[in-house]
């Protein structure tokens, strides 16, 4: 490390949840080195028009695409040697290649590599050309990508300690467990501003609110169990429901069958963007999916969760995701063939019981690390003195 300057170079991405997690990392650290008057240079290496780019480009971060292949996953091993994986594997060597000319023009003080098939290039040209290598792991079970690139890491940074014993022996010397960053405005929320901004003033103030997401795309499954449950629901809870943008039309014409009195309790957006710190700091209960992301936020601000995993998820990781709250004590999980009846057994408890809410927000916040930026900012730093 310079004098005056750090130098990070950041690979991962081609999912929010790969991406988000590093960009939070990036804020703190510059925030962190910025009061040390030291200036943060990043350069951040994926895929072209990835979801990596248009983050960076959005943060003034500069970007440097490097060829990748991605692994199609297939329950038959044979299956795994499509034409589609043969051909992508095939560009691994030249995505290796122009990591390293990345890697030596750059010269990183650390590598953090965040997963998803983009960051193998990099993560394999850190190793080669001896500059540290961080990766984190946001899941419970290892990605393909990071199981790639572990044996080669200074350090593995992870986000559940059910991820220690699951890594190679001689890698859990080199792990620490920090937690998966959260962002900070997540953190922050203030209940009477998701009030105020989606106009809630119906709301039944006696009942407890319940946050319905399916992802910023929303899910059917889980607008379908909302829809069939809607007035056995309205009578014990006010509901924000995030169905997603191309949605709103449907879920809007169930709602309007609603009585006036229930109808006041139902709020339908397609997606939730600023106001999103808001509205969970106001929901009591939140419905959604289990991804790594959704699983840090819960257990961050310390809400139970119903939890409905994506079945068809990589490696199952959602499954895991969920489970890992359910035997804490943080969350309900519903899997397999899913009835309305199922949502209401499950749910009901949670909506008659304040006790069991605070246990389980207990439970969840337990297990929660809002600081996990923070931590994963020390593991870099560390990193890169022991150079």
């Amino acid at each position: 490390m310079s004098a005056g300057e750090f130098r990070l170079l950041v690979t991962g991405g081609g999912t929010g949840g790969h991406t988000y997690p590093a960009l939070t990392t990036v804020r703190a650290l510059q925030a962190r080195l910025a009061a040390e008057g030291v200036v943060v240079r990043v350069l951040w290496a994926g895929a072209a028009g990835g979801l990596e780019e248009r983050v960076a480009q959005a943060e003034g971060i500069e970007f440097a695409p490097v060829a990748t292949g991605k692994i199609r996953r297939a329950s038959n091993p044979l299956a795994m040697l499509s034409a589609e994986n043969v051909r992508d594997m095939a560009r691994v060597p030249v995505g290796v290649a122009q990591a390293r000319g990345v890697v030596s023009g750059f010269r990183p003080d650390v590598v953090l590599s965040t997963g998803g098939y983009v960051a193998v290039p990099i993560g394999l040209a850190a190793a080669m050309s001896r500059r540290p290598l961080v990766v984190h792991e946001q899941t419970v079970r290892l990605g393909l990508a990071n199981r790639a690139l572990v044996r080669g890491a200074s350090r593995v940074a992870v986000s559940s300690p059910s991820t220690l014993d699951l890594l190679p022996e001689g890698v859990r010397e080199r792990a620490v467990v920090t937690g998966n960053p959260v962002r900070a405005e997540v953190l922050s929320g203030e209940a009477i501003k998701a009030v105020d901004a989606l106009g809630l003033d119906s709301f039944d103030p006696g009942l407890p609110v319940v946050y319905v997401t399916g992802g910023a795309q929303g899910a059917v499954q889980i607008n379908t169990l909302i829809a069939e449950s809607l007035p056995w629901l309205l009578g014990r809870a006010n509901v924000i429901h995030q169905c997603g943008p191309a949605r709103v039309e449907t879920v809007s014409e169930v709602a309007a069958r609603l009585s006036p009195e229930l109808a006041g309790r139902y709020r339908v957006l397609g997606f939730v963007g600023a106001e999103l710190p808001d509205v969970l700091a106001l929901a009591d209960v939140v419905v959604s999916r289990s991804g790594a992301g959704t699983i840090a936020e819960l257990t961050a601000l310390g809400k139970p969760s119903l939890l409905i995993p994506l079945a068809s998820s990589a490696g199952n990781e959602q499954a895991h995701n969920a489970h890992r709250l359910r035997d804490v004590g943080a969350a309900v999980v519903l899997e397999g063939d899913i009835a309305a009846a199922d949502l209401r057994a499950g749910i009901e408890p949670l909506l008659g019981d304040v006790g069991q809410r605070e246990r389980m927000a207990h439970a969840a916040r337990e297990h929660g690390r809002p600081d996990a930026a923070e931590r994963l900012v020390d593991v870099l730093l560390n990193a890169a003195r022991e150079r």
